[in-house]
């Protein structure tokens, strides 16, 4: 046992086998080389282990300095996707090219920290997902919302979503930008505000539940009472409703603290 680890040890800390093999591969080929090491030689702990963490994080390192440039990131990005992803399960893209048919519809927000499919995992024909500002749903409105409405009727009406699910996050500057709005109605931007102001009933909530809570706080409020607005709103949608009443659709909602590392959900009528 002593033997194989020292040896192990050695393919992992000599500078030459190693290094020269990892300088002719790419840097995806040379993490999964550094996995499948780990994953085979099972004795390799402690040291061994620590070093094979060090030197992926130097590749990783290198590849983000590399890729820096926004069109040899985006190069690099779909190279990872395409040898990481789509080359190892090409049955799965098969399937998706006869059709989709996501379980679930997710509203979240555009900021660049929380995406759905990162946070719960969801994978291609999972989710049919929808994301704008704090993550925020209007009522039914064949007019003013019409984007909204087509994503809202083609998930539910046509793709027979089982379950829609609306997630809030910490840190949302949407939410702390409808915290700010004066109350005499005045804007200082072309959208922004107004889209918000969706919400507006729920910031009035806040503002006279949680008074004695400090700004921070009462915006960490707001995020998940917006996310309680959302959900009403959807009711709105004649097809949404008509699913909740027969049980064929759930609604839910959710926030996710990636602060905290933590995500907590909710249904309609909790």
């Amino acid at each position: 046992m002593a033997g194989r680890l020292r040896k192990c040890m050695m393919l992992c800390c000599t500078k030459n086998p190693v290094k020269e093999e990892m300088a002719k591969d790419t840097f995806e080929e040379a993490i999964a080389g550094l996995q499948k090491l780990l994953s085979d030689k099972v004795e390799l702990e402690g040291v061994a282990a620590a070093k094979v963490r060090q030197l992926t994080a130097e590749l990783e390192g290198d590849a983000a300095v590399k890729h820096s440039d926004p069109d040899e990131r985006i190069r690099a990005g779909f190279h990872h996707f395409k040898k990481a992803k789509y080359e190892r399960n090409p049955e799965l893209y098969r399937e998706l090219a006869k059709g989709q048919s996501p379980k679930f519809l997710v509203f979240a927000c555009s900021d660049s920290r929380v995406c759905p499919s990162h946070i719960l995992n969801f994978q291609p024909g999972e989710a049919f997902v929808v994301r704008n500002i704090a993550n925020m749903v209007p009522p039914f409105d064949k007019t003013k919302y019409s984007g909204m409405g087509a994503a809202i009727e083609y998930a539910v009406v046509h793709l027979k979503v089982e379950n829609i699910l609306v997630i809030g996050h910490s840190c949302c500057g949407g939410i702390k930008g409808l915290m700010s709005i004066p109350d005499d109605g005045t804007t200082q931007s072309d959208f922004i505000e107004e889209w918000v102001a969706i919400c507006k009933h729920a910031k009035s909530k806040v503002k006279t539940e949680c008074k004695d809570l400090d700004v921070t706080e009462q915006c960490t409020q707001l995020e998940k009472e917006a996310v309680n607005v959302s959900l009403a709103n959807l009711l709105t949608y004649p097809y949404v409703n008509e699913g909740v009443v027969k049980k064929t659709l759930s609604l839910k909602g959710a926030h996710y603290d990636f602060v905290k590392g933590s995500f907590e959900s909710w249904n309609l009528e909790s």
